[in-house]
C-alpha cells in the first residue's frame, strides 16, 4: 500500500480529524469522570488505614488567605491556559494580572495573620525554595513531556487512544523504578546528587524525543527517551518532596506539601502556554522554510485547500481514485503535513528538556541539605 493511503488512512480515521470511530463519540468531559471511581476506591482504602490527626496550638481558619490563594493561584492558572491565543489578549493579561494581584495581597495578609494558611518561612528557605521551584518546572516538563508525546503516538504514528496511553506506560513504569532506588539512596547519599543527577537524565530523555521523525520506530526512538525521562523523574521527584518538608513543623507540613502540588500545577499551567507557543512557532517556521507540495500540471485548482496544513484529509478510497500523478501529490501533502507536527512537537520536546535541565545548576547553588537532615526512615511518598 502506498505510504499516502496509510497516513491519510490515519488522519481520516481521527487523529486530525472528527473523532475515531473505534471510541466512543460523546462529550470529552464525560472523561472527567473516570476519577471518580478513583477517587472513591482511594477514600475506601484510606479510611481504615490511615490514622487521624489533629492540630494543635492555634486553629483558627485564615479564611482572607484562603481566598486570595484561590483567586489568585486560579487566576494565574487560567490567565496561563488563554495565553496560547496569545500574550497580549485582553483575557491573558486580565486573569494573569488579577492572579499577581492577588498573590501579592496574600503575602500581605500572611505577613500579619496570627495563624498563616502558609507561614512565609515555608517557602523562605533555600532548601525548600529550591523544591518549591523545581517542583514547578518539573510540573512544565512534564507537560513536555506527555502532551505532545500523545500527539505524536495518536497523530503521525497512527495509534489508538488505548494504544498511546500503553505507549507512554514505559515512562511511568520507569518513574516507579527510580523512585525505590531514590528512597534507599537518599538517606545514605543525601538529596543533593539525586537532585543533580535526576535532571540530566530526564532532560536526555526529552533530547532524545527530539530525534523523533514522520517515519521513525516506536522501540527506536520512543521507548529509551521516555524510560530514560521517567528514570530521571524518578530520581529527582523523592528527594524533592523530602526537601520541602525540611524542618517544617508538624503543624506547617499540610501548608508545604500543599505548596509544592501548587507548584507543580502553576508550572504545568506555565507549561501548556509556554509549549503551545513554541508548538505553533516551529511549524510556521517549517512552512515558511519549506513550502506546501506544488500540484501536478492538470490538477484541478479547487481541489487544493487554501489552508493544507489544516485540510480536512483525504480517504484511501478517494486517493486510490485519483491518477497516479495526484496520488504521488497526495502522498508529497501528507509528508509536508506531518512533517510540520513533528517539528513542533520537536522542539517543544527540547523545551521541556530545557527546563528541567535548569533544575541541576539551581540545587548545586541553593541546596545545602546533607543525609542526616532526613528522615531516618526513607523518603515521603511522592504526591
Amino acid at each position: 500500500m502506498p505510504t499516502s493511503y496509510a497516513r491519510c488512512g490515519k488522519l481520516a480515521n481521527g487523529s486530525l480529524g472528527a473523532g475515531d470511530r473505534h471510541t466512543w463519540s460523546g462529550s470529552p468531559r464525560w472523561c472527567l469522570l473516570v476519577n471518580v471511581p478513583v477517587a472513591i476506591f482511594a477514600i475506601a482504602v484510606t479510611l481504615p488505614i490511615v490514622k487521624e490527626t489533629k492540630a494543635h496550638d492555634d486553629t483558627s481558619y485564615d479564611l482572607p488567605g484562603t481566598v486570595l490563594a484561590a483567586i489568585g493561584l486560579g487566576s494565574l492558572v487560567y490567565g496561563f491556559t488563554k495565553a496560547e491565543h496569545g500574550w497580549l489578549e485582553t483575557q491573558t493579561l486580565l486573569f494573569i494580572g488579577i492572579g499577581l494581584l492577588s498573590l501579592a495581597a496574600f503575602v500581605l495578609v500572611e505577613k500579619r495573620t496570627t495563624n498563616p494558611l502558609l507561614p512565609l518561612s515555608i517557602p523562605w528557605h533555600r532548601d525548600r525554595g529550591a523544591a518549591f521551584i523545581g517542583s514547578a518546572l518539573v510540573g512544565a516538563a512534564l507537560l513536555g513531556g506527555s502532551l505532545y508525546l500523545t500527539f505524536y503516538l495518536q497523530i503521525v504514528m497512527g495509534l489508538s487512544p488505548v494504544m498511546s496511553g500503553v505507549g507512554a506506560l514505559p515512562m511511568a513504569c520507569f518513574v516507579v523504578v527510580a523512585s525505590g532506588i531514590a528512597a534507599q539512596l537518599s538517606t545514605r547519599i543525601g538529596p543533593k546528587p539525586l537532585m543533580v543527577v535526576g535532571p540530566i537524565f530526564a532532560a536526555t530523555g526529552l533530547f532524545l524525543l527530539t530525534q523523533i521523525g514522520v517515519d521513525t520506530s516506536y522501540w527506536t526512538h520512543v521507548f529509551p527517551g521516555l524510560a530514560t525521562f521517567g528514570f530521571g523523574l524518578g530520581l529527582l521527584m523523592v528527594p524533592m518532596q523530602n526537601l520541602a518538608l525540611l524542618r517544617v513543623p508538624n503543624h506547617d507540613a499540610g501548608a508545604a506539601s500543599a505548596l509544592a502540588n501548587a507548584a507543580m500545577q502553576v508550572g504545568g499551567a506555565l507549561g501548556t502556554a509556554l509549549f503551545t507557543t513554541v508548538y505553533a512557532s516551529a511549524k510556521d517556521s517549517f512552512q515558511a522554510d519549506n513550502p506546501a507540495p506544488t500540484p501536478p500540471p492538470g490538477f484541478p485548482a479547487d481541489a487544493i485547500p487554501s489552508d493544507l496544513s489544516n485540510a480536512t484529509p483525504l480517504t484511501p478510497e478517494q486517493i486510490a481514485a485519483m491518477p497516479q500523478p495526484a496520488q504521488d501529490f497526495a502522498d508529497k501533502v501528507m509528508d509536508w503535513v506531518f512533517g510540520t507536527e513533528v517539528s513542533g512537537y520537536v522542539h517543544a520536546f527540547g523545551w521541556a528538556g530545557a527546563l528541567v535541565l535548569a533544575i541541576s545548576p539551581l540545587v548545586m547553588v541553593l541546596v545545602r541539605a546533607k543525609k542526616g537532615d532526613l528522615p531516618a526512615e526513607g523518603a515521603v511518598g511522592m504526591h
